[in-house]
């Protein structure tokens, strides 16, 4: 079994942490001329790489690298004097400090730990896709590294930047709505595994394959151990890859929890000022041993924070919905974001709308003054944020946690029980034996 990082290992670590919080930034970017330009190298050049390859590609590309020749090709044509590699490993060997200031990583999730460790070790700024990790254990060790290393970084949840979101947490900050003590969220893609029942009722919900038996040619432009990287070593097959197939496999990823839920439960987060959860609880189908589910739900309780009330979270998804929204009580948008408060409701959806509910009472509403500045763009915020010394939007030390919970959320579900969470020394005192969801066993050649 998979072992629970130690009450020793986690307070020293705290510790190291905290005597590193005083450390300035890097030199090489302390008091950079805003103008002048980083030279950044890029983990991951196809797709979410390519959008993290278009958000920096202003400043200087120094490195390219790609287990998928096609991907690195198409952007040395771009980049032609940018250095390349396969093996992110082999990057960090080769470049010299003096050759780069920041990272992007876009690989696929169950290697991202290991691809921005070793730049925080070095002091870099990085830039990761969503979500920051695979797991609980990777999300707390990456949140450390970075507060240690004392250097801007920010997770990519680009929707963060977006206008209506801003306005949502101003609103709901303000006390639009009174104090929140319920939030919900739901989403209606569902990647992942169903019963055989849940199949009958949601027919537009069919991926149910389980491991293919075989194996597919591995395509000649990818190294397929690489790419599997520190997971379980496991035959080829179309089913991986190319992404997104790959979400849906535990192995891998963590199905539509940790992609949409970084997004979406990033705005409650934001809103309600968020931490660790002392309780969740989650249901669903029965967990499959490899796959995630297409549907299911995950209750979160925080508690007091400030002057803001204790508050229960619950995200759905796939076929699953909130009973207001069943029962007709809101309308029943595909996804959306619900914040109940003692003076009314806040109901956003599309990212791009929002309302205040019951819409009668607020017909006169005024809002409040803009208190969070419009974006400039997820990456730009990123890059003004290295050049200036300061934080950017989505740094570790907010992006860590809120990763933390999202995973928390599929712990809960596949352990089948209410879990009490102990987040100061990452054990569940109600059920230690869930702690074996929390890490998992590296390939041997890997280790963070």
């Amino acid at each position: 079994m998979p072992r629970p990082l130690s009450r020793r290992k986690f307070l020293a670590a705290s510790a190291a942490v905290t005597g590193a919080a005083t450390l300035g930034f890097p030199n090489i970017l302390r008091g950079q001329n805003l103008n002048s330009k980083m030279n950044i190298a890029v983990i991951a050049c196809g797709g979410r790489g390519r959008a993290s390859l278009d958000g920096v590609k202003g400043e200087n590309v120094v490195a390219l690298c790609d287990v998928n020749d096609r991907a690195v090709d198409a952007a040395k044509k771009e980049f032609p004097e940018a250095k390349t590699f396969k093996d992110f490993r082999k990057l960090y060997d080769t470049l010299k400090d003096s050759e780069f200031d920041a990272v992007t990583v876009a690989t696929p999730e169950h290697t991202h730990a290991f691809a921005t460790m070793p730049a925080l070790k070095r002091k870099k700024h990085v830039y990761c896709e969503k979500p920051l990790t695979r797991d609980v254990h990777e999300a707390r060790l990456i949140t450390l590294a970075a507060k240690e290393a004392g250097v801007t970084t920010q997770m990519g949840t680009q929707i963060h930047a977006g206008t209506n979101y801003r306005r949502v947490v101003e609103l709901i900050q303000a006390g639009a709505i009174g104090p929140v003590t319920e939030a919900h969220v739901w989403v209606s893609r569902a990647w992942g595994w169903q019963s055989e029942e849940d199949a009958k009722t949601n027919k537009d919900i069919v991926w149910t394959i389980d491991r293919p038996k075989g194996e597919s040619p591995v395509p000649p432009y990818l190294d397929w151990d690489l790419w599997v990287g520190p997971a379980p070593m496991r035959p080829y097959h179309d089913v991986y890859f190319p992404g997104p197939k790959w979400y849906r496999w535990w192995d891998f990823g963590n199905g539509t929890m940790s992609d949409l839920g970084s997004h979406w439960n990033d705005l409650p987060w934001w809103a309600l000022k968020l931490d660790a959860p002392t309780a969740i609880e989650a249901g669903g189908p029965p967990p499959h041993p490899e796959i995630a589910p297409a549907s299911m739900y995950a209750t979160y309780e925080y508690g007091q924070r400030g002057d803001m009330p204790p508050v229960k979270l619950t995200w759905y998804q796939g076929a699953m919905k909130p009973k207001i929204w069943t029962d007709g009580g809101i309308p029943q948008w595909a996804n959306g974001v619900l914040f109940v408060g003692s003076e009314g409701r806040m109901l956003l959806s599309d990212y791009g709308k929002h309302v205040l509910l019951p819409e009668a009472k607020f017909t006169d509403f005024k809002r409040p003054a803009k208190t969070i500045p419009d974006s400039i763009g997820h990456h730009a915020e990123w890059i003004k944020a290295c050049k200036n010394g300061k934080k950017s939007t989505c740094d570790f030390s907010y992006s860590g946690p809120l990763t933390e919970a999202n995973h928390l959320g599929n712990v809960a579900y596949r352990a089948g029980r209410r879990l009490e969470w102990d987040t100061k020394n990452m054990k569940f005192t109600n059920a230690p034996e869930a702690e074996r969801f929390l890490r998992r066993e590296y390939r041997k050649g890997w280790e963070l």
